[in-house]
Order: C-alpha cells, then sequence, then structure tokens
C-alpha cells in the first residue's frame, strides 16, 4: 500500500497519551493506555494533594461545630440573654409593673421610670476573666480591673456588674462579644427637673424603693400592689413658681455668703404649698453624690428660734383676747430685768409705743410687756392653736418636731413673745401666718394638690376683726418699718422681719444668725404667704455691713412677688389710690385715732 505501513495489532507501537495529570485520555479506551513511570509519579502527587485538602476542611469543620457547641452551652442567641439554669437567674428587683409617675399641679412631670439594662455575670462562665475585665473597663469607666476582678472571684452563681446602663454602653458591651455575660431589663427612676424639687419629691433605691419624700410616703400609691395599679401622685407645687423660688434664693444665699437658704410660697385659702426650696440642694437622679447637709430639708425638718416673726403671734393674741387695744401701748424707755436676764430692744427708741410702734419698730420690751399682761397659760394655749407647739402633719417623712422649752413661766413668755425660747419650722411659721391674715382660720398645709372640692380640715384662731388689723399692721412694716427692702410696687407686700442668733449647745453665737422675712400679699385681699431664709448671712458693702433680716432676706420677698404675681394672676392696684390708703390705714399713735376707718 503506497506510503503507508500497516501493523497488526501485536506489532502497534505504544504511544503514551496521559493528560497533564497522569490520566488517561476518556477519548481512547482503556486497554489503548499503558502508564510509564513519570505518569505513575504525576497521578500520586494529585492524590497528595487531594488528601491535604481534606484534612483542611475537616479541621474547618470541627473548629466551626466546637463553636456552635459552645455557644448553645452559654444560651447567647436564645432571643432573650437569659441563662439556661435556673440558679444563675439574678432576681427581678424592679417589680411586677412600671411605678407611677409624681407631677405638679398643672401636669408637669417630675418624676417618671425609664426602662434600662443591667448587667451581670455568671463567673463560672467567665472564660478568661482578666480579659473580660480588661476589655469591660473600656465601656464603665467607672469600674476598675481590680473591682471587677474581685467579682468574679465570688462564689456566687451570678454578680451585678453595673446596675442602669445607658444604651450605649449595652451596645459597646454587648459587641464586645464576652462569654458569661448578661444583661437583665429593668426600671430606673428619672427626676427631669433636677434638684428642683429634690427636698419635695425626695428619690428611691437602686430597686425603686422610695427612702425620701413623696417617694417614700406614697411608695405604696406609686409602685402599686397585687390588687390596685400604680397611681400618679399630683403635687401642689408649680414648677415656675418653685424655679423663680429657687432662683432668688440661690442669688441671694451666694450674695450674702450664707451657708443656707429656706423659702416657700403658701396658699392661704387652700392651704396649698406651690413652692417650697431648701439650699443646699442635690440631685435625685444621683443622690449619693451629695452630702448630708444638701439632703437636710430646712422648710420642714429643720427648727429655728425665728426672731421677730414671732411679734406677729404676740400682737394678734394680745389685740385678739383684748388684753391690749390698738392705740394702747407699753413704756419702752428702759430695759427689762427678769430672772438674771436683760430683755433690750435693738434700736431703742426709749419712749413709750403704741402697738403699731412696738410691732413696726420690732421692740422687745414692748412685745414681752405685751405678752407678759396676756399670761403663760394663755400664750401657750394660743401658739397651740396655730400649731407650734406640735409636730405639722404634712405628706413628707422629713418634719420636725418643735423644740419647746422645759418650762413655761413668765420668763419663757416674754423670750417667746420675740421669737426666742421656742424653736420652729419655717413651714409651721408660714401657716401659722397664712392663719393671722386670712380671717383668723388656720387650714394645715399640705403638698398635694388640692381640688374645688377638697374638705379642708381648719379651725379659728383670732376674729376677723383682729386679722384685718393684723393685715394692716403688717403692711406698715414695709411702709415704715423694718421691712422696707420687701416692697413691691404694686402688690401690697406686708410682713415682719426675724432676726435671730443661732443657739448650739446651749448657748448663743453672736456671729451665726438666722435672718428671715415673712410676708402675704396683696394685703388688701391676702392670697398668698411668701418666707425666705437665710443661715448665717454675711454683711455686705452694700449694706454697710448689716445682715439682719432687714437688709437680707426681705430683698429677696420683693424680687420674688414681682416675678410670681403675675403668674399667680395677681394684678398690680394703685397704692395712692384713696380706696387702697383706707384700706391699709393704721392709726400709729392715739393723735391719729380719729382716722381709724375700722
Amino acid at each position: 500500500m503506497s506510503g503507508l505501513a500497516w501493523f497488526s495489532k501485536s506489532q502497534r507501537p505504544r504511544i503514551n497519551l496521559t493528560t497533564p495529570f497522569g490520566l488517561r485520555s476518556p477519548d481512547l479506551p482503556r486497554h489503548a493506555l499503558r502508564l510509564d513511570g513519570s505518569a505513575k509519579e504525576t497521578l500520586e502527587q494529585g492524590r497528595n494533594r487531594l488528601v491535604i485538602a481534606g484534612v483542611v476542611f475537616a479541621f474547618c469543620f470541627v473548629i466551626l461545630a466546637g463553636r456552635l457547641i459552645g455557644l448553645a452551652i452559654s444560651g447567647i442567641g436564645t432571643g432573650d440573654d437569659t441563662i439556661a439554669e435556673t440558679s444563675d437567674t439574678p432576681p427581678v428587683v424592679a417589680g411586677t409593673g412600671v411605678r407611677a409617675e409624681i407631677r405638679d399641679r398643672n401636669g408637669v412631670i417630675l418624676a417618671t421610670t425609664l426602662n434600662t439594662a443591667s448587667l451581670f455575670a455568671v463567673p463560672k462562665k467567665v472564660i478568661d476573666p482578666k480579659e473580660l475585665a480588661a476589655k469591660l473597663t473600656t465601656v464603665l469607666g467607672d469600674l476598675s480591673e481590680a473591682t471587677i476582678l474581685s467579682k468574679l472571684a465570688s462564689a456566687r452563681n451570678f454578680i451585678w456588674l453595673k446596675r442602669n446602663l445607658t444604651p450605649i454602653q449595652q451596645y459597646k458591651i454587648n459587641a464586645l462579644g464576652i462569654p458569661g455575660l448578661y444583661f437583665r431589663q429593668e426600671e430606673k427612676r428619672f427626676y427631669p427637673m433636677g434638684s428642683l424639687v429634690s427636698h419635695l419629691v425626695g428619690f428611691t433605691d437602686i430597686d425603686n424603693n422610695g427612702i425620701a419624700g413623696i417617694e417614700k410616703s406614697f411608695d405604696a400609691q406609686l409602685s402599686g400592689s397585687d390588687d390596685v395599679a400604680p397611681r400618679d401622685v399630683t403635687l401642689s407645687v408649680d414648677v415656675r413658681i418653685q424655679h423663680a423660688l429657687r432662683d432668688e434664693l440661690a442669688r441671694h444665699m451666694s450674695m450674702f455668703s450664707a451657708i443656707g437658704a429656706a423659702g416657700m410660697v403658701l396658699d392661704v385659702k387652700t392651704g396649698e404649698i406651690l413652692g417650697m426650696v431648701s439650699l443646699p440642694d442635690f440631685d435625685p437622679n444621683r443622690p449619693g453624690d451629695f452630702s448630708p447637709d444638701s439632703k437636710f430639708n430646712r422648710v420642714t425638718l429643720g427648727v429655728y428660734e425665728m426672731g421677730s416673726t414671732f411679734k406677729t403671734f404676740t400682737a394678734a393674741m394680745a389685740l385678739d383676747d383684748g388684753t391690749v387695744s390698738l392705740n394702747g401701748g407699753y413704756d419702752a424707755t428702759k430695759p427689762i430685768h427678769v430672772a438674771g436676764f436683760r430683755i433690750h430692744d435693738d434700736h431703742p427708741k426709749k419712749r413709750w409705743l403704741s402697738v403699731p410702734e412696738i410691732y413696726m419698730y420690732s421692740s422687745n420690751i414692748g412685745a414681752a410687756k405685751m405678752a407678759d399682761d396676756v399670761g403663760p397659760k394663755m400664750h401657750r394655749a394660743f401658739l397651740a392653736k396655730l400649731g407650734m407647739l406640735d409636730k405639722p402633719g404634712l405628706e413628707i417623712p422629713e418634719v420636725g418636731a418643735p423644740i419647746l422649752p422645759p418650762r413655761w413661766n413668765s420668763l419663757e413668755t416674754m423670750t417667746i413673745s420675740f421669737g426666742h425660747g421656742l424653736s420652729v419650722s419655717p413651714l409651721q411659721l408660714s401657716a401659722g401666718i397664712a392663719a393671722i391674715v386670712d380671717g383668723g382660720i388656720y387650714i394645715n398645709p399640705t403638698v398635694i394638690r388640692r381640688d374645688k372640692d377638697s374638705v379642708l380640715v381648719e379651725h379659728r384662731v383670732i376674729s376677723t376683726k383682729t386679722s384685718d388689723t393684723m393685715r394692716r399692721l403688717m403692711r406698715l412694716v414695709v411702709e415704715k418699718g423694718t421691712g422696707g427692702k420687701a416692697e413691691a410696687a404694686g402688690y401690697l407686700v406686708g410682713g415682719k422681719t426675724g432676726t435671730a442668733e443661732k443657739a448650739e449647745g446651749g448657748r448663743y453665737k453672736r456671729n451665726a444668725l438666722i435672718a428671715s422675712f415673712v410676708s402675704a400679699f396683696p394685703m388688701n385681699k391676702p392670697r398668698y404667704v411668701v418666707l425666705a431664709l437665710l443661715d448665717e448671712p454675711k454683711g455686705t458693702p452694700e449694706t454697710h455691713g448689716f445682715r439682719s433680716a432687714g437688709w437680707t432676706a426681705a430683698p429677696i420677698v420683693s424680687r420674688l412677688v414681682e416675678r410670681i404675681a403675675p403668674i399667680l394672676g395677681v394684678e398690680p392696684v394703685d397704692e395712692d389710690s384713696d380706696a387702697i390708703k383706707r384700706a391699709m390705714f393704721v392709726p400709729i399713735n392715739s393723735r391719729e385715732k380719729k382716722l381709724a376707718t375700722f
């Protein structure tokens, strides 16, 4: 055959037809392939590579499986961040329902409840405590690694690490991915107004149990019970009045370098307290950061000798009893010497003084003689009717009882007549003054808003006529007496100054004064009592070094009345009008008796 050579089956040459990996071509029959030595070596290399790949895949699978088993044991990813074993679960501390709110008289929230998360750990499930402590301190700067490690060393099933986290803190801790850490949903009490109403509202502990103020006294109502749902508490205070009161007290406390201040605004018709401030105060959102002095309520818990403000009660008592008439008076020429004590006037007139002059010039001699004529028995009974001798009933636990003299004889009657020897709270003083100016009716004060149909607990202490006379005398103190700096144009402010040395250890501290001014407005139709008190004020160049109430406490009332009167709807009047002059006229001495209109 031309050009071609044919071979028999046995004579055909062997052809190496292998793939690059040493595998035979699929296009050729099995018997057509024969592997030489190099082909076998290539095939062996391919097999080794497959084995290595298989081992790698198996190793990865083991790691993933181990991780999944670990997650399953730890409980992470179950949807609620709880632990499978009930013995490791922390107790529920926030109660079964959300604690109710506290609001002011206009519905402004003073205390509310927020949902928060708290962090705890199960020590036996923490893999590396040191790593946990190091990472956790990067989020919670107020915790040290030593503190965290000490807690983790506990034998307890769980330990709290941080209560009431912020949402950002919870997010960052969760992102750390540390086994053994868990969150518990809780409730945190929050006070939007901060320190503004701290002494009144009070605060709760970390488990939302009320431990001060309204939070404590109304704890059952706010937290609810098995049968009754939590209910809000509405207070009598108005945050607008509260803010103005606190602002003026803080301003003058700083101005006169006082160590403390107190004040209140009281509705004489209802007994509702519209404002009540004690300084220094505290932030109820973090009460642990403040000293005990900051948490001390000077308005209700503090009791003080209130000085010449008590001359208001002395004059009202003597006039109402008929012991002395408005045109009567006493000889204030010389000091009184009784039982080894000397009673004198700070600014003596050294002459006979009428009752209006005794009150206007704040004569200790005149007040002492007036009270002595009434007598100790009647004097004590009168002050008892005004609530001065018993612990007042108010809806907060921080209420102080008055300090009475060990005996009540003629000397005690004389000294108490001008505010020494009997210690009462500013709350008691304000409630008593409210009764004096409001027709002689005493109404028990309250910090809870009263509705129009509320039943008032009240009783008469003086006649309407005596009350009218006392309103005129209080106005006289501002017009011509020691309270001139309390004047607020158009609002007919009347009141009485009181400056008393603080008693400590059975002795009086001459350099430590309680300066107060108790007032009411408008005096033609009294509606509100305003009290301002400074604890140990210091004189300034503007006061020529004087630190008495007329220079330090009275100006607080002036500024405050001008600020709150428009809020309370009190319109200014023309003080020079004939109608106002007639309404406020009081004869200072017998020569003016014929001009009296009452």
